[in-house]
């Protein structure tokens, strides 16, 4: 299976757009990432759930494997397209879009700073409290 492969199949699912992640294209729904795909194609990643991870590993430990350190112990699981199909590699990236369609929507950043609170002194004064706030002329 090549990388061309495994992006058709991410973006195949409902709502999935492709973009880029730490210099290498990912996939997204709902706002989250739920696959991504090394810059040279070869290998392919899913987030899955510990338990979807474990069993796919223990059905197919050629293709899967978790991915290094927190990563890897948090669902990230590594996909060997040289060795990968098609069914396979579908069954994962659909959990993997279940799994980030379950999720509460993400925020855009965009959304998150226009949110954000203010810094510290920086309230908005209205005008009638800023007057009654201004210093008494010293005559």
């Amino acid at each position: 299976m090549t990388g061309d492969d495994f992006r058709r199949i991410a973006l195949g699912m409902t709502g999935a757009v492709e973009g880029a992640h730490m210099g290498h294209p990912d996939f997204r729904a709902n706002g989250r990432i739920f696959a991504t795909l090394r810059f040279d194609a070869t290998i392919g990643m899913v987030g899955l759930t510990l338990d979807d991870q474990a069993e796919l590993i223990r059905s197919y430990p050629r293709i899967f494997s978790p991915e290094s350190g927190a990563w890897g112990r948090a669902g990230a699981t590594r996909v060997e397209l040289a060795v990968a199909d098609e069914d396979t590699v579908g069954q994962a990236v659909t959990l993997a879009w279940k799994r980030v369609m379950e999720m509460k929507k993400s925020k855009s950043k965009a959304a998150k700073v226009a949110k954000a609170p203010k810094a510290k002194g920086s309230k908005r004064v209205n005008a009638t409290r800023r007057s009654a706030l201004k210093r008494p002329s010293r005559t």
